[in-house]
C-alpha cells in the first residue's frame, strides 16, 4: 500500500448501501466516517424522503477538487466520499464520508470543513418528498 494521499468521489442512485470494509491509509491513525441520513422530517411535517438533483459531470470535478484541497490542508491520508442522486427514503443514508489521518484533529477539522464546503459549492439539489 502507497504512503501517497488518495482520493475517491463517487455519485450513487437512490440510497447509499452499508460502508465499504476498506483498509486503513498507511500511518493512519485516525478514521473519521460520517453519514448523512435523511430525517424523517422537514420543518416539523413528516416527509417520505429527498429527490436529489445533481450537475454530475460539475459535482464530480468540484467535490474532487475540494478533496484534494482538504486533504492538504489537514494533512489527511486519504478522502472517500460517496453522495446519492434520485430518491433516498427517510432513514436512509444519502452522504458518506470517510477521512484517515494520522491524528484525530486533523481528520475531525477536515470533515467538518469539507462539508460546510460542499453543502455551499457542490451542485446537489434536495426536494422534500411528501409523505404518502
Amino acid at each position: 500500500m502507497s504512503d501517497v494521499p488518495t482520493v475517491s468521489v463517487r455519485f450513487t442512485t437512490g440510497p447509499l448501501g452499508a460502508a465499504p470494509a476498506t483498509p486503513r491509509a498507511p500511518g493512519a491513525g485516525a478514521r473519521v466516517v460520517f453519514e448523512g441520513v435523511v430525517r424523517p422530517t422537514e420543518n416539523g411535517r413528516a416527509i417520505h424522503g429527498l429527490e436529489y438533483d445533481v450537475y454530475r459531470r460539475m459535482a464530480e470535478r468540484v467535490m474532487h477538487d475540494l478533496a484534494v484541497t482538504t486533504l492538504a490542508r489537514h494533512r489527511l491520508s486519504s478522502i472517500d466520499v460517496e453522495h446519492s442522486e434520485g430518491f433516498v427514503a427517510a432513514g436512509a443514508v444519502s452522504f458518506r464520508l470517510t477521512i484517515d489521518a494520522p491524528h484525530r484533529k486533523e481528520a475531525l477539522a477536515g470533515a467538518d470543513e469539507f462539508i460546510d464546503v460542499m453543502k455551499r459549492e457542490v451542485p446537489i439539489w434536495k426536494r422534500v418528498k411528501s409523505s404518502p
